[in-house]
């Protein structure tokens, strides 16, 4: 699903108007409509709506849902920032038709003295500002703002909470903080930032019918993933096909300690289907392998407590992952920067390898081009420098998988991956449920069994990420957020693969 700018989805809305061709008036109408239906199944019993309105077409869109709601029977009052200045078009045509009603309910806000108490039960409607907004809100409107959000009461921002931009950051701005946002047509890239979730909440998506014909044209810097994209990407097995079609792989995991990462890793590498795997693990660790992961073949370090060097052909190898669990002693250092120096095929980093290259930047200048980082946003600190906000760490992503000619995986609730021609994709499967130990070590093993498979980077970034974030879904629904553990993730991972297999 492609993720629109400001500017694109107001040119959506224009294309649609002109080549519907429809109104803008009766488009704003539709949307409405889509509004009311929503909020009438999830809140039939609500005593009363408090329809909050600027004068842009956000506040239109509050007035045709407020006529809408009294058309159905519900106490609806309307309260309109006023600047005295007129609103748009569609905002005075949608006042003109609300006053028309013998009911109506409308107060004008000028100062703090006209704000009125919340009704207890009472759900209250944001349609202030939405996507239009391009500065801070100040003032009579920053106290209202504030007002609304000590209510006590549910609200629903319609678009985009108020206060929020869409496509740059709103830190330390004040902005609604909704329980509900409902959007139309397609996500914003504001959703899909960690900064902004305390005023999103849940994000609804609502049709209005935008023309398709623009949607299909349109290229964007940013998608999200979906079941589409990655059924694009799977490549079922052959009836025919053996071991040796899928790939060997190896993991270079564990150390004293953490043997148990080295395990995760490689039982994950297995259920995302590789043929063969090898683990690369210290002395320690072979005795646990061998009785926990017997599908996996295991190839011991010379040191008992650690990894350290690697006598192996590493050419025999389709895909290698490197860091669950593996720490820092300086001989690994040393390993890590010989098979870097020495391996030009795209390897999987992750955890203690990635520290171990931020410790040592030089190193940044060996890793194979196409291969994979999956830093989580500390890791990603330490490699490569602070970020002012989330908005620049994704910025930074991108310009860092173009200079290294990587694929960084940054890892989140939409965990967001940069690709080498600056295109970036948000995942949007997985839950708090996944902020575990082991969850990490996990999504190194499914990268890792899907590059040997002879996915390519980009498509095993996708895939992986999205299938790792699936499986979470599922042990969340069956262990619940707070008691699934990494191992958990592994086990839904033959469900998650037959899941999007099965969609139509």
């Amino acid at each position: 699903m492609k993720i629109l700018s400001a500017q694109d989805t107001r040119e959506w809305d224009q294309y649609t108007i002109q080549n519907e061709p429809v109104s803008s008036l009766n488009l704003m109408e539709r949307a409405a409509e889509k509004c009311v239906e929503w909020l009438l199944k999830k809140y039939p019993d609500t005593p009363s709506f408090a329809i909050f309105c600027g004068k842009g077409n956000n506040g239109g869109d509050g007035l045709a849902i407020a006529r809408l709601l009294m058309a159905h029977q519900y106490d609806a009052t309307v309260y309109v920032l006023e600047f005295g200045h007129k609103g748009t078009d569609d905002f005075q045509t949608n006042l003109a038709r609300l006053n028309y009603l013998p009911n109506h309910d409308i107060h004008f806000i000028q100062t703090a003295q006209n704000f009125h108490p919340f009704k207890k039960g009472q759900v209250i409607i944001d349609a202030l500002f939405g996507s239009g907004l391009n500065r801070k809100i100040e003032g009579i409107t920053a106290a209202l703002v504030a007002h609304i959000n000590t209510s006590g009461c549910e609200i629903v921002s319609i678009d985009l909470p108020s206060g929020l931009y869409v496509d740059s950051t709103s830190k330390g701005n004040i902005t609604i903080h909704a329980n509900h946002t409902l959007c139309f047509q397609s996500f914003k890239l504001a959703f899909l930032i960690a900064e902004n979730a305390e005023s999103t909440g849940e994000i609804h998506l609502l049709d209005i019918g935008l023309h398709h014909d623009f949607y299909q044209s349109l290229e964007t810097k940013f998608e999200l993933t979906d079941e589409n994209i990655i059924r694009t990407i799977h490549k079922p097995r052959k009836t025919f096909a053996h071991k040796g079609n899928y790939g060997h792989s190896l993991l270079i995991a564990g150390s004293y300690g953490k043997i148990g990462a080295a395990v995760l890793s490689a039982k994950a590498c297995l259920r995302s289907g590789t043929g063969l795997l090898t683990c690369h693990v210290p002395k320690c660790g072979y005795e646990i392998l061998q009785t926990s992961v017997p599908e996996a073949m295991v190839v011991t370090d010379i040191n008992s407590a650690f990894n350290s060097k690697i006598d192996d052909d590493l050419t025999k190898y389709e895909a290698i992952g490197i860091g669950p669990g593996i720490g820092t002693a300086s001989e690994t250092k040393m390993m890590l920067r010989d098979i870097l120096d020495s391996y030009r095929s795209p390897v999987v980093l992750d955890a203690d390898a990635l520290n171990i290259i931020a410790a040592q930047k030089d190193l940044l200048k060996l890793i194979p081009g196409g291969s994979i980082l999956t830093p989580h946003p500390k890791e990603f600190e330490r490699l490569f420098g602070e970020s002012a906000d989330d908005f620049d760490r994704i910025q930074m992503a991108i310009e860092k998988a173009k200079e290294l000619n990587c694929i960084i995986v940054l890892k989140g609730h939409h965990t967001f991956i940069a690709t080498i021609d600056g295109h970036g994709f948000f995942n949007n499967t997985g839950n708090a449920g996944m902020a575990t130990a082991g969850s990490g070590d996990v999504l190194t093993g499914i990268l890792t069994g899907l590059l040997a498979q002879g996915y390519s980077s980009i498509e095993t970034a996708v895939m992986g990420v999205y299938i790792h974030g699936l499986a979470g879904d599922l042990a969340a629904e069956k262990y619940s957020e707070e008691a699934m553990v990494a191992g958990d993730i592994v086990a839904s991972l033959g469900k998650a693969f037959k899941g999007f297999k099965l969609l139509p």
